[in-house]
């Protein structure tokens, strides 16, 4: 059956333009993943900022052992 379909069919060689299939593809992904690091070292400075100096102290787990 496919082989009546496709009796008459008569490769053609397509090629590359890069007005019709756009080159900008690569760039507009290099772009965002550069804005995400960007953003990403924003934030992680932001957290370090909020954050400052402090010094979390944590009381010390009781087990049952301990006598205190």
């Amino acid at each position: 059956m496919s082989k009546g379909l496709f009796k008459d069919y008569v490769p053609e060689i397509v090629e590359f333009d890069e007005k019709i299939d756009g080159s900008y593809e690569h760039d507009t992904r290099e772009n965002r993943l550069n804005t995400k690091a960007d953003l990403i070292e924003k934030i992680r400075k932001a957290k370090a900022a909020a954050k400052g100096n402090k010094t979390t102290f944590r009381q010390t787990i009781r087990t049952e052992n301990d006598k205190s």
